[in-house]
């Protein structure tokens, strides 16, 4: 016997727009969310949000208001605080809130965890003061702080965001460091008449660059080889441009090359995964509808593939009607004709990604950074050390466990998973999908002796147990 019909895992746009269109189809829904209000990472505090804030932020951002507001009214079981650890396809699922775990039984799951940014190793990247990007925008949503003296180095459209952001706030940064370079424009010019259909965002993208312009901000573009400069804290970034070294004294520096799905809790379902070349991450396969190779599972949003907010949303409630339509809750010809419009405005929305994906480029020398660059920061593994495993004969991400341990620290390989694959990869002259990436295994989210035994004392974990693997 199932708890709910249906269990979401993520309280961002697509766990947010699954759950109000699942529950309007009369389906039993429970969310799990780690944080302690809704909005996910996109539209995080957005139901708390001061009207100043909200005018830094954009109306892009004031637009999860009205999602939240349309949750707020749905008939769903919301559990905040809840640490997913562990899922199986069969449908259990192991949660922990406050140190206290539970266990639920539902008929399908729908992943909507969203994306994490993707790792960013140079060199000096590990010193106090060099954040991710996205960190630093959550400080701005959560807290209304804004770092003085700050320099943005990387790629992607989110730089020029978070800089009109800064400069909304007050607080513009020293400069914006881009190492996208003008041959990568000119190749994404095939895919420009697609992106016409999103003319908005390109709108929009132009909007921003021309108010950082306005303000003053210092753009280096086609920026190679960056730095981390400092002994005890970052002082400053260095970097070549036009042949020219540079260097720009900061305390803090934000880095970003765009976002990549958090892929681990599907791959601890068992969930098939592929290399996505144009976006140079794995991500699930899917169906149109967002059902993995696993059945009972299906995954929306930027788990799926990135496609931003609004995308998200889309591929949320197209995921819910689809759970509601397989067990019977929606008939066939409500469900063709909610699908055609709901399919149809997300082809839309997708419609510059192709676009964006060549444009923007994560740098080469993220890919496969130097030598001496530390990839897996719980254990230390430098690149070098990943290479020198390679020709030892290591073809894997799972035996460079056995080699250095990268992979084992806190974040269970979710900051190095994608470093160590590519230098794999390269060093072994194999394609990523042949090298693959770590196997993960219960339990995907730390957690004490004590809730796994609280749990195994109420009977939660089942008969035959839980399998830690």
């Amino acid at each position: 016997m199932t708890d709910f019909d249906l269990a979401i895992i993520g309280a961002g746009p697509a766990g947010l727009a699954a759950a109000t269109e699942a529950t309007k189809a009369g389906l039993s829904v429970i969310l799990l969310d780690e944080q302690n209000r809704v909005g996910g990472q996109i539209y995080r505090n957005v139901e708390k949000s001061p009207v100043e804030l909200g005018s830094i932020l954009g109306k892009d951002y004031l637009a999860g208001k009205d999602l939240a507001a349309e949750f707020a009214k749905c008939s769903v079981t919301y559990v905040p605080n809840a640490t997913v650890w562990q899922a199986d396809p069969s449908g259990e699922i192991n949660y922990s809130v406050h140190g206290s775990a539970h266990q639920i039984s539902v008929a399908r799951i729908l992943i909507a965890t969203g994306a994490i940014e993707r790792p960013t190793p140079i060199p000096g990247w590990t010193l106090p003061g060099v954040m991710m990007a996205g960190a630093g925008q959550i400080l701005l949503k959560q807290s209304g702080v804004v770092a003085s003296n700050a320099v943005l180095a990387g790629s992607g459209p989110l730089l020029y965001l978070i800089a009109a952001q800064m400069v909304h706030a007050g607080t513009p940064p020293l400069a914006l460091v881009e190492t996208q370079a003008p041959s990568d424009f000119l190749k994404a010019q095939k895919h420009l008449a697609g992106a016409l259909f999103g003319w908005r965002y390109l709108a929009k993208g132009l909007g921003l660059i021309n108010e950082l312009r306005k303000a003053g901000v210092k753009r280096y573009r086609g920026a190679k080889d960056l730095y981390a400069e400092g002994e005890a804290y970052v002082e400053a970034l260095t970097f070549t441009h036009n042949g020219q070294t540079v260097r720009l004294e900061c305390e803090t520096l934000y880095l970003h090359m765009g976002v990549v799905p958090n892929t681990q809790l599907g791959r601890s379902m068992g969930l098939d995964h592929r290399w996505d070349q144009a976006q140079q991450y794995f991500s699930p396969v899917c169906d149109a509808w967002g059902r993995s190779s696993e059945e009972q599972v299906l995954i929306a949003g930027d788990g799926g593939g990135i496609g931003g907010a609004k995308a998200a949303e889309l591929s949320g409630r197209l995921a819910a009607i689809k759970t509601a339509n397989d067990l019977g809750k929606l008939q066939d010809g409500d469900f063709a004709l909610l699908s055609r419009h709901l399919r149809k405005m997300k082809r839309q929305e997708l419609a510059i990604r192709p676009f964006l994906d060549a444009a923007y480029p994560p740098a080469e020398e993220v890919l496969a950074p130097s030598d001496a660059t530390v990839v897996c920061r719980c254990e230390e593994v430098t690149a070098g050390d990943i290479r020198k495993y390679a020709k030892m004969g290591c073809d894997g991400p799972n035996q460079t466990k056995a080699y250095g341990r990268s992979g084992m620290g806190p974040c269970q390989g979710r900051y190095c998973g994608l470093t160590v694959s590519s230098l794999l990869a390269k060093s072994n002259n194999r394609s990523m999908d042949d090298t693959g990436y770590y196997r993960i295994r219960a339990p995907v989210k730390p957690i004490t002796l004590g809730e796994l035994a609280s749990l195994v004392e109420t009977g939660g974990a089942g008969k035959e147990g839980m399998d830690l693997g």
